[in-house]
């Protein structure tokens, strides 16, 4: 996917993840500097694998304060989250993983009501990425219908059509790439 983003300067927040570093990457050859002084884009990488005790605030409250700082300015941004697919429905093999991302999930929305017009702010929740998975659980292959792993790349698509500045309405929203598992196709658990 090609962008106009030439310039613009990216700021990564959290830990780096394959799906993030690759998303940098996909951005940096679109245009944008890796710099992060003076952000227009600014990615936020939160946990995509399932842990059992995951602390997000730090980045949480990162990711509000430079949300805030973009919309007082006159530049304006991007905001994109990156989230697991269960920040938008639990699986019940991860609770507490899920409650945390469902957490950043409504930071994100919060955030997008807040700093709106001048800052547009989204999701990406990947599912069950990668051979082997950086994002995701193995149990989501067989409730996914497209029935495969997904590839870091399609994750990375999603990133920059939010970051993409032709998508000037769309803010507030979780982009699932999770191979129809969110859908609901044959769950039983």
């Amino acid at each position: 996917m090609r962008i106009d983003i030439a310039g613009q300067e990216i700021l990564v927040l959290g830990a780096p993840t394959p799906v993030s570093e690759a998303a940098v990457t996909a951005l940096c050859a679109n245009g944008a500097v890796a710099t992060g002084a003076s952000p227009r884009i600014v990615l936020v990488s939160l946990p995509l694998l399932p842990v059992p005790e995951v602390d997000i605030r730090a980045t949480l409250a990162e990711a509000e304060a430079r949300t805030l700082e973009m919309a007082e300015s006159t530049a304006g941004g991007r905001v994109v989250f990156l989230l697991p697919a269960v920040a938008g429905l639990p699986m019940r093999r991860h609770p507490d993983f899920s409650a945390a991302m469902a957490g950043a999930l409504a930071t994100m929305r919060t955030l997008a009501m807040r700093c709106g017009p001048a800052v547009l702010v989204n999701a990406v929740g990947a599912g069950a990425i990668g051979a082997p998975l950086v994002a995701g659980d193995a149990a989501m292959l067989g409730h996914a219908s497209v029935g495969r792993p997904g590839r870091i790349d399609e994750v990375t698509a999603a990133v920059l059509l939010f970051a993409d500045p032709a998508n000037s309405y769309t803010t507030g929203q979780m982009l699932s790439v999770d191979g129809g598992w969110s859908a609901g196709y044959g769950r039983s658990f």
